[in-house]
């Protein structure tokens, strides 16, 4: 049998005064957890371009894309109840631009995190949140 190919996806890092941007997904795969905002990335579109729109798109922010800086695998294997899937996650570090973090589009919230918050495990972030923000590379 086939497997379906993985795909690929951004996410938008961005750290303004001293704090991560973070949404609580609103749709699988894992609803009402904590990352960072991001989504499929489209034909024809850098990684770089889809953080940035689906940043504006989950909250309200407007981002310039600096740099990849890391990559993530999110696998969830095919089970008796349903499909699987991966998707590989290409982490854009961003600079702040403008805007107010609102929820938008498939996030349930927006809010800012300091470092801090995130290491102590304050919600429930995705697996591979407190790594990301640590490697982030940006102002």
């Amino acid at each position: 049998m086939n497997k379906p190919l993985p795909r690929p996806a951004a996410i938008a890092v961005l750290r303004h005064q001293g704090k991560f941007l973070l949404v609580r997904r609103g749709h699988p795969p894992d609803p009402g957890s904590w990352g960072f905002p991001g989504g499929k990335i489209e034909w024809g579109e850098t990684a770089a371009a889809a953080a940035v729109r689906e940043l504006a798109e989950e909250t309200r922010i407007v981002a310039e894309p600096l740099r990849a800086f890391d990559c993530v695998d999110v696998i969830k294997p095919e089970t008796q109840a349903g499909p699987g899937y991966h998707f590989v996650l290409v982490a854009v570090a961003c600079r702040y631009v403008s805007g107010v973090a609102v929820a938008g589009d498939d996030a349930q919230a927006a809010e800012w995190f300091a470092m801090a918050d995130i290491e102590a495990n304050s919600k429930p972030f995705l697996a591979q949140v407190a790594r990301i923000a640590r490697a982030y590379p940006g102002p």
